[in-house]
């Protein structure tokens, strides 16, 4: 990738990256109370719905243009264009690769941002100081494991049925999508993505809103999953799942698209 490619990547996918977080996050903020231990109206019900957001608009540049910069740069270096068979399994590596990356800086935003969102009473400042006096910089990396662990298999479906879908809709049409038509594919995959990755999603927000010293709080992913199927059953895995795909498919189509749009801008 040349230093061109670079820069559109980075510019496209930071951008891309706010936009989406910003507009939808009220729509998170009522999924992660929805998936917290105290309960849907016992964190904040409906009160206080953009609480947490001064993380989330620090965070998603970042975020999101390092994503997208490691995604790119590793498609290039694995060249997915050399057959047909190859390229899924090099987006895959590409997009896992981009999110062991992203989420070095998304754990520590997210962390901030749901428990900001679970207490509303608090500030996105003061929240972040409690987890620092609390827990140290250890705090804000609680639950990266778990992060990975739902990140990775979400862009394992994701990203290769993205490309896959707009290669599919090229074809037929008999030359590359538009920007709006990347959108419509970013949309069908995340939502798809989204469905059958929320158990982790689930784990992953009860790790993180766990009380520090609390067996959860050590953030072991299927520790996590077993003790919520043990309470809740099935059901428990999947709180949260109408909110969750609603948002990740307008997401998709915001974020997906966006990045196709400002990549084209700036050619």
């Amino acid at each position: 990738m040349d230093r061109r490619d670079f820069l559109k990547s980075l510019l496209a996918g930071g951008t891309a990256g706010m936009c989406v977080d910003l507009i939808l996050f009220p729509l998170d903020t009522v999924k992660t109370r929805l998936q917290s231990p105290l309960g849907f109206y016992r964190s904040g019900g409906f009160r206080g719905i953009y609480a947490g957001v001064p993380s989330t608009a620090v965070g998603s540049f970042p975020n999101a243009a390092a994503f997208f910069v490691t995604y790119e740069t590793v498609k290039c270096i694995l060249h997915p264009d050399a057959s047909s068979y190859w390229s899924p399994v090099a987006h895959m590596a590409a997009a896992s690769m981009g999110e062991v990356v992203a989420c070095l800086i998304r754990v520590p935003s997210e962390v901030v941002k749901q428990r900001t969102q679970v207490s509303p009473s608090y500030s996105t400042y003061q929240t972040l100081a409690w987890t620092l006096r609390q827990e140290g910089i250890r705090g804000l990396y609680r639950g990266y494991k778990s992060t990975v662990l739902r990140e990775i298999p979400f862009s394992f479906v994701q990203f290769p049925l993205w490309e896959f879908l707009k290669d599919l809709w090229s074809w037929k049409q008999g030359h590359p999508v538009d920007s709006w038509q990347s959108a419509v594919c970013g949309a069908f995959a995340g939502g798809f993505a989204a469905a059958v990755t929320t158990p982790l999603d689930v784990a992953k927000t009860r790790i993180m809103l766990a009380k520090a010293g609390s067996s959860t709080a050590s953030g072991n992913v299927f520790l996590a999953l077993h003790d919520i199927w043990r309470t809740q059953g099935v059901t428990g895995l999947f709180v949260g799942i109408i909110p969750r795909i609603t948002a990740i498919s307008l997401g998709g189509f915001i974020f997906l698209g966006a990045y196709d749009k400002v990549r084209s801008l700036l050619q």
